[in-house]
């Protein structure tokens, strides 16, 4: 069967360019393309998405590809700073360049529909659109990568009274678009996301004075960690790669790193359980005696409302030149805890009476957790394992459906984890965003939907796309080693294509029972966010943190690789993991392929 492409990838940012430069240099003269929609390539980094002073969360040195090292020399970053938004656009096209893959992106060019072909070959018929035109084209793949991620389609409510507001009112995703809100009076920031932490920060510092509001019926504010902490100033990126260190975290596929025992005691005794409270409150205490959020009535109403240890991807680190918590305690920031009611000419009210003037109302509201392409046929999105409506009596390829399973799978989750029962309560008036008062949300978004159902959080367990093997998602787990996680699972993606890893999950698609143990398997996984990370992304995709070493090490027991990359058991559990330790992973694989 002809197909236009062997390969293409939608999205252009860190995963989408791992998978196509993996996919380019595992498999050369493979026929491939990458859409991005975006006019620059770089994802959430791209420049159109940059603004002044924007910076990575991660310090230089754990936020770059193992095979492509960001150096100081190169790129005009040292060691010890953040990395600027600009230098990491820059670094990502200097990398299409160095592997080879900067002729096969097409940008500006969305992919609306992907239509399945129900064929033994599989693959699929995409109808795509430049972004300035209103024709579309029609293409074939015989393999689809998504590389959309959780951050390329903005959630935006509307608000009672928007209409008479007659000021700017923009997602935190168009805050580049609208800098000359920084020559504002007043304005208006609603979210206390990193996202809303960066936009108030900015208003501040350019003498802007901020109406900061955050929902009282909400999750409250994120954990905004400095960069090293504990007694012993570790860096907490490499902290949360410590293997000794990720033992203390709840984790239902901790056991690929091979020390089950230890986590057993410490999961499963009361001796154990204490030592991972403890581990937990130290932390959190340690951020917040750090951060001095207790000396001022202002700061104090900055402390996060969820335990650490159930936090997730919500905990975000302190990336700025100027001390953040002073600028709160100054007139420029206002902090108002509560709900926003309406809003009127040049004003917003909450609920309590309270109103003030704002110039511009950003909303630092999230992201749907949608892919922004349209899956055909119909339904199809139940047996891709991707979010879908929410019903009673699914046929058994709609793994989020299945209740039995799910009942299954919170009962080994809560069964080797007792901690995990006593969930938090962080807000005894909790109301979800769709729920309040005030603000209008598009129907598609008010429909309960499932979570992600994908085998590693990559592929449908589900045999119209293992037997073809025509289909992967990248770039759903998020963490603090984003860029490795690209790395490792667009390698994973590429063995999986060309039938190469050495535990293949399409091996025994014929295999009834087998096949029965990759679905329980993907919905324990999928299912364990629910519990691990109750308020975040984690009860939709996969979101974790101290979780990532094991996971890498489960990907590469996959791949036919040795996890254990340190030298000796002691540098083993106390070296931190990170770029420099996965360098020559592909070399290692490519030579384990040549003897297979």
């Amino acid at each position: 069967m002809k197909y236009d492409y062997d390969y293409v990838v939608v999205g252009a940012g860190f995963h989408g360019l791992a998978a196509a430069k993996q996919l380019h240099c595992t498999q050369p003269g493979c026929k491939l393309v990458v859409f991005d929609g975006q006019s620059t390539l770089g994802g959430k980094w791209a420049e159109n998405r940059l603004f002044p002073g924007v910076k990575s969360n991660n310090l230089l040195g754990t936020y770059e590809f193992p095979d492509f090292p960001m150096s100081s020399e190169k790129f005009n970053v040292k060691p010890g700073e953040h990395i600027p938004g600009e230098i990491i656009n820059a670094y990502l096209r200097t990398y299409t360049q160095e592997f080879g893959i900067i002729d096969f992106i097409k940008l500006e060019t969305r992919v609306l529909t992907a239509k399945h072909r129900d064929t033994a070959e599989g693959g699929w018929d995409l109808t795509i659109q430049p972004l300035h035109e209103e024709h579309t084209t029609k293409i074939s793949t015989h393999r689809l990568v998504i590389a959309t991620g959780l951050l390329s389609e903005p959630f935006m409510p509307k608000f009672e009274g928007q209409e008479k507001f007659d000021r700017k009112i923009f997602h935190s995703q168009d805050f580049p678009q609208n800098l000359d809100t920084l020559k504002a009076k007043t304005v208006t920031v609603f979210g206390a996301g990193k996202s809303g932490w960066d936009a108030v920060y900015k208003y501040a510092t350019a003498g802007v004075k901020v109406n900061w509001v955050i929902r009282s019926s909400g999750h409250g504010p994120i954990w905004m960690a400095p960069p090293y902490v504990t007694p012993f100033k570790k860096w907490i990126e490499k902290l949360a790669n410590i293997r000794f260190l990720t033992w203390f975290s709840p984790c239902i596929w901790g056991d690929a790193d091979g020390y089950q025992g230890i986590r057993s005691f410490y999961h499963r005794t009361w001796v154990g359980q204490f030592l991972v409270d403890r581990f937990w409150n130290i932390l959190g205490q340690d951020v917040i005696t750090l951060n001095k959020l207790d000396s001022h009535p202002d700061t104090a109403k900055l402390k996060p409302w969820l335990d650490v240890m159930f936090t997730g991807c919500s905990y975000s680190i302190l990336n700025y030149e100027q001390d953040f918590f002073e600028l709160v305690k100054s007139d420029k920031v206002e902090i108002h805890i509560g709900e926003i009611a309406r809003l009127s000419p040049g004003k917003v009210h909450l609920a309590d009476g309270t109103e003030f003037e704002s110039d511009a109302f950003l909303a630092n509201t999230g992201w749907t957790h949608l892919t922004p392409l349209k899956f055909l046929p119909e339904g199809i999105e139940k047996e891709l394992g991707i979010p879908h409506q929410v019903v009673d009596n699914a046929p058994s390829e709609d793994l989020a459906n299945q209740h039995s399973l799910i009942e299954r799978a919170d009962h080994e989750i809560l069964g080797r984890f007792p901690r995990l029962r006593n969930q938090p309560v962080w807000n005894k008036k909790f109301v979800p965003f769709i729920d309040q008062k005030g603000i209008n949300i598009e129907a598609i978004h008010r429909t309960p939907l499932t979570p992600y159902m994908l085998h590693r959080f990559l592929i449908p367990p589900s045999p119209r796309f293992l037997k073809p093997r025509d289909i992967a998602f990248i770039g759903l787990q998020t963490n603090f080693s984003n860029i490795i996680t690209a790395h490792i699972t667009g390698l994973w993606i590429s063995a999986y294509f060309s039938r190469k890893l050495a535990r293949d999950p399409a091996k025994e698609i014929d295999d009834e029972a087998a096949m029965e143990r990759l679905r329980y398997e993907t919905v324990l996984h999928n299912r364990f966010g629910r519990w691990r990370y109750p308020t975040e992304w984690g009860n939709k995709g996969p979101n974790f943190i101290f979780d990532a070493v094991p996971y890498f090490d489960l990907l590469q027991q996959d791949l036919g690789l040795n996890p254990f990359r340190k030298n000796g058991r002691l540098a083993e559990m106390t070296s931190p993991y990170g770029p420099e330790d996965y360098r020559n992973i592909n070399e290692e694989w490519l030579a384990l392929r040549g003897k297979s």
